[in-house]
């Protein structure tokens, strides 16, 4: 609401733009195919959280990695990954992983301050691993951008499939790092392991826990093999998250499920209201030519590539201090975008740094 207060204020009184075209612009904003994506992300990610996958996946991590340093903190972190790969959802996968395991890990003997680090910092793969939100949200926000790079050549902006592609490595890379701080925190201070799963426990607990691992490979599959686009991969995800919570591992009844449709409704109504004003700001910059004159400044001040994303890089680190990893990319990736391509940087490569 601040935000769309801020546009229509400075429209109204200080250009002269009509009203017809700010209401246009309120109603092609959100009318793209990938914004589609976004509630049935969403919507896949509650039937999990409710349905009993993240229960089943944190059992798998657990009789994988349990008899290591921080056994269960390890096997936050795996589960927040797997998770993350099907979810799309930073507050879904923390929701869904740490209010089964964080419990676990105080009654075990671990700090709460860890157990909460752990789980925080590991939940927010789920925005880099794909499928993200976040990512549909950047692809959103740079798409139909007409931009120059260095030498004056037209760029386009990264697809959302491209980003699901890039999302993965560096995704990895960070469950990675996050698990070793994990584990050498908790060889450091002693903090207690679990007896080691025999292979029978393992394979069983792999058995339970296929059904929802399965979703990582029909949606990141169907994509890569180009059996469908993601919006399409995320209304499969729903679909098929819908059948293994309700009918596979019966979490869920026929009963629970207008509930849960009711709250993805509302956060993906939540989340569309922010995409709506993000548009008309993002609108407002280019009719003001913002971008193209902080771009143009950059490039005389002689600011290198990385030089730049240093400096994107505080920027958004200030932002998250108090807005919500949507906002900040639907309205910083319009303003910073075309400042990239103009200094040479891989719209991919921006798009990820930016999720990061």
């Amino acid at each position: 609401i601040s935000l769309g207060l801020t546009v229509l204020t400075f429209l109204f009184t200080m250009t002269q733009v009509p009203i017809d075209t700010v209401a246009l612009k309120l109603f092609t904003g959100i009318e793209k195919f990938e914004i589609m994506a976004i509630p049935f992300f969403i919507l896949a990610g509650n039937f999990l959280t409710h349905g009993g996958v993240a229960k089943r996946m944190i059992n798998f991590a657990t009789a994988m990695v349990g008899h290591w340093h921080g056994g269960l903190g390890l096997a936050g972190v795996i589960a927040c990954a797997l998770f993350a790969a099907v979810s799309g959802s930073s507050p879904a996968t923390v929701v869904a992983i740490g209010s089964v395991i964080l419990p676990a890990m105080v009654a075990q003997g671990f700090p709460k301050r860890f157990g909460a680090g752990v789980i925080t910092t590991s939940g927010a793969l789920g925005i880099l691993i794909p499928p993200s939100i976040v990512m549909v949200m950047y692809a959103v926000a740079t798409s139909g951008m007409v931009v120059t790079g260095p030498n004056g050549e037209p760029v386009s902006s990264a697809s959302v499939g491209e980003l699901f592609m890039a999302g993965v490595v560096p995704g990895l890379m960070l469950a990675g790092f996050l698990a070793f701080t994990t584990w050498n925190r908790a060889r450091k201070f002693g903090y207690p392991r679990l007896p080691r799963a025999s292979l029978r426990e393992r394979w069983t607990a792999f058995r339970e826990a296929a059904w929802g691992l399965m979703l990582i490979v029909v949606v990141i599959g169907g994509i890569y093999a180009g059996v469908f686009t993601p919006t399409e991969a995320a209304a499969m995800s729903a679909v098929y998250a819908f059948v293994i919570s309700v009918f596979v591992y019966k979490d869920l009844t026929l009963r629970d499920v207008p509930r849960v449709l009711l709250s993805s409704a509302n956060m993906s109504a939540m989340l569309l209201y922010i995409i709506t004003n993000a548009v008309l700001f993002s609108f407002l910059m280019a009719h003001e030519g913002i971008p193209q004159a902080l771009g143009e400044w950059m490039v005389d001040a002689g600011l290198s590539w990385w030089m730049f994303l240093i400096i994107v890089n505080i920027l958004l680190l200030a932002a998250g201090n108090f807005m919500e990893p949507s906002s900040i990319v639907l309205i910083l990736a319009p303003i910073l975008f075309p400042i990239a391509m103009k200094l040479g940087i891989d719209p991919v490569h921006f798009g990820i740094i930016m999720v990061v």
